[in-house]
């Protein structure tokens, strides 16, 4: 399946890579208020949802994908000493400046004042913060030794359903 993904996002470059996000995001969503808000088709917020898949589809897919093309131009290679180099500029440097990205983006998007963004950004990064440490770090590991250019957006997408579903809720919990 990751491969099928890979030669998508090869074949549409960013536009793929856009897309599949926005879908992802859109499916995290779906799971975070299904699953583990247990709102209900009924009380399901389809607006919550399309945002967050245009949050995947503008922000998510065209950043993340950059970035793995700078890392891998930062970082050549694909020893374990690589892997491990650019897990840790990967983890230290890019997931703290996007998660606050994102929780700021969100905010905005879900119409929160400034001050009122800010105080959820404060309330919820670190927690998501620590807890993208527990997630990441190995699958990214992983990714950087074994995975193609080509193909480490669609692997990081397909741990992302589970890491989205987190996101959507911890972002959208007002």
């Amino acid at each position: 399946m990751a491969r099928r993904w890979g030669r998508l996002l090869a074949a549409r470059g960013w536009a793929g890579a856009a897309l599949t996000a926005g879908a992802l995001m859109g499916a995290g969503d779906v799971i975070a208020q299904q699953l583990v808000e247990r709102r209900g088709l009924r009380e399901h917020h389809g607006k919550r949802t399309l945002k967050m898949m245009a949050i995947g589809c503008c922000f998510v897919g065209p950043v993340v994908g950059g970035w793995y093309r700078v890392l891998d131009r930062l970082v050549p290679g694909a020893t374990k000493a690589v892997a491990v180099k650019k897990m840790v500029l990967d983890q230290g440097g890019f997931a703290p400046c996007f998660l606050g990205c994102f929780l700021g983006i969100t905010g905005a998007v879900n119409g929160l004042s400034v001050e009122e963004n800010w105080s959820k950004i404060q309330q919820d990064y670190v927690d998501a913060l620590l807890t993208n440490y527990c997630i990441w770090p190995p699958v990214q590991v992983a990714n950087f030794y074994f995975v193609p250019l080509s193909h480490r957006l669609a692997v990081v997408q397909c741990v992302a359903i589970v890491w989205n579903c987190y996101l959507s809720w911890k972002a959208n919990r007002l």
